[in-house]
């Protein structure tokens, strides 16, 4: 039982340290430029198989990571939308689609590369389902999107599908900046990754209340 026990524990850390080594290179490079060969010479495997045992695919890989941070990000929501309960204002709301993202984020310290690695698999049209059924299969996100319609009841139905694309695009991408400058080293707008989510919540509220063309 007990070298059984060993065998397991290995076995969940050799998976811990491809993910990491894995999402690191994704973001840094994209997803298609590292073999799975790359990813477990980086991780200090002496199999260059090991990624294919451990995962499968590169697809599944990479759904792997994805659910590696969805299952906090959701833990951060939920308890978000508790909080605001019943409200009828658009930016607590908005505040519920952003800070689990940028609180998460900030929990991981730094250097990060979730956020890097996100934009990167939301870009290529063959990952890109992974990263939106995973997000999707979050009940606290259609709690979130449920109480933006509520606040807005006259937006067509196209435009607020629209406006949420939007918003995706705003929050994926300005965190994959914010997060390369960081690990770059040069200055950024805000200090901190809540300030930073002050940002988006303020412009995504924005760009949710803003007036609808009729022709």
């Amino acid at each position: 039982m007990a070298s059984r026990t060993a065998r397991e524990e290995r076995a969940t850390a050799t998976r811990q340290r491809i993910l990491t080594t894995a999402e690191q290179l994704f973001a840094e490079h994209g997803v298609y430029a590292v073999s799975n060969r790359h990813i477990s010479e980086a991780a200090g495997q002496g199999n260059n198989a090991a990624v294919g045992y451990h995962f499968g695919t590169k697809a599944e890989l990479v759904q792997a990571i994805a659910h590696r941070h969805a299952e906090p990000t959701e833990q951060l929501r939920v308890r978000m939308v508790e909080q605001v309960g019943d409200t009828a204002d658009v930016r607590d709301w908005v505040s519920c689609l952003v800070r689990p993202t940028t609180d998460h984020l900030a929990a991981l310290g730094n250097p990060t590369w979730f956020a890097r690695f996100g934009a990167q698999v939301m870009t290529d049209p063959a990952l890109r389902d992974i990263m939106v059924d995973e997000a999707l299969s979050a009940p606290s996100l259609h709690q979130v999107l449920e109480g933006l319609d509520r606040c807005l009841p006259e937006l067509p139905s196209e435009v607020q599908a629209e406006r949420y694309d939007m918003a995706s695009q705003l929050m994926v991408h300005m965190c994959a900046e914010r997060e390369r400058a960081l690990a770059e080293g040069t200055p950024t707008p805000r200090a901190g990754w809540y300030e930073a989510g002050t940002g988006l919540i303020d412009a995504i509220t924005g760009l949710w209340l803003a007036p609808v063309s009729r022709d």
